[in-house]
């Protein structure tokens, strides 16, 4: 039975003129008093405080709010998927380090220092944004690391989800921007720990080997660890905060759900919604234009152009109060973001 408080706080955004009880369901049908972004500001924060969720669908010409018990979410999940990446990072690691895990199983070990570095540099971004969304009162999941043991990093990075609404535009953008410069911070220190640290002998006479193409903030990092050298090797952990730029890079990309989406969407408003339409088709433009016209390795670009085109679909979520701006010092904020943004881009950052 729908209690007098809940139905109390729908009113004020919906109106109801049909109620049907199906334990433990309840369906009110009414029509909405006003936006979708609008309403669950107006309701999240209430429903979620009592363990319920509420949801509206427009079924048969008619609109449906539907309330029901949340679905409890355990951590183990996320501590059974960082035990995993862990493991899947130190064994590319140790690979790093030249050991064979097939004829050396027990030399894996090895691959711990960059399993911690890469594990800190992609979890200090998610947990930045993980922070300032609590700071905020948005609900948010603890970080959901993802496990890829094929992949030249043994992860294919990590997310947080964001499930209740963003009250207003500041917050849009605090969010977004937490991300990448907390991740950024910690990658650069992270780069300069490695730099300082001696390379492993790499024999590049037989086989295969990765090489990095490093952008301009890390070549500053290594001319100012290593002046007037050149360096033709680096350590795995200054590889892992080499990774950490390349995340923000294509986090602070301007599309969709992104952070440079968030950030945009936040600036420019629903301007934003073209910004991410029109960037995945540069992307993979110069991507194609790099494969085969430049003869370079640009897939990774083509790859990150689809699915920043799946990303822009649809258009960003509003915030609750989207008529607040975000002021002058966030402007200026926006700005300084991308322009590290892109001391941190190489157009081919991996050679094979």
């Amino acid at each position: 039975m729908i209690e007098k408080d809940d139905l109390a706080v729908v009113s004020q955004v919906f109106q109801v003129y049909e109620t049907h009880e199906n334990e433990p369901y309840v369906h009110l049908y009414g029509e909405p008093l006003v936006d979708s972004n609008v309403f669950y500001g107006k309701v999240y924060d209430h429903f979620r405080a009592k363990g319920k969720s509420v949801w509206v669908e427009h079924r048969l010409g008619e609109y449906v709010l539907t309330i029901a018990p949340a679905k409890k979410e355990s951590a183990w999940i996320n501590v059974a998927l960082a035990v995993a990446t862990f493991l899947t990072t130190m064994l590319t690691g140790s690979m790093m380090y030249g050991v064979n895990p097939i004829t050396d199983p027990l030399d894996v070990y090895k691959g711990l220092p960059f399993a911690i570095a890469i594990m800190v540099a992609l979890g200090s971004h998610e947990l930045g944004h993980y922070i300032v969304s609590r700071k905020y009162g948005i609900d948010a999941t603890l970080p959901y690391f993802i496990p890829f043991p094929f992949s030249p990093i043994g992860t294919m990075g990590a997310i947080i989800r964001q499930k209740g609404p963003v009250p207003n535009r500041k917050a849009l953008f605090d969010v977004g921007i937490a991300g990448p410069l907390v991740g950024l911070a910690v990658s650069v220190v992270i780069i300069v720990i490695g730099l300082m640290l001696p390379a492993p002998e790499i024999d590049t006479t037989s086989g295969t080997y990765m090489q990095i193409n490093t952008p301009l903030l890390f070549d500053f990092l290594a001319w100012v660890v290593h002046p007037g050298e050149t360096l033709t090797s680096v350590n795995p952990i200054a590889f892992a905060g080499w990774v950490g730029l390349l995340v923000t890079v294509l986090n602070m990309i301007p599309v969709g759900q992104l952070d440079g989406g968030h950030v945009s969407r936040a600036v420019f408003g629903e301007r934003a919604n073209l910004i991410s339409r029109v960037m995945p088709i540069i992307i993979m433009a110069f991507g194609l234009y790099g494969t085969f016209i430049l003869q370079q390795p640009g897939e990774i670009w083509i790859l990150w152009g689809f699915l920043s085109a799946l990303m822009s679909a649809g258009s960003h979520p509003k915030p609750t109060d989207d008529t607040q701006t975000i002021g002058v010092p966030r402007y200026i904020l926006a700005a300084a973001a991308f322009v590290l943004a892109l001391l941190c881009f190489t157009p081919f950052p991996i050679t094979m």
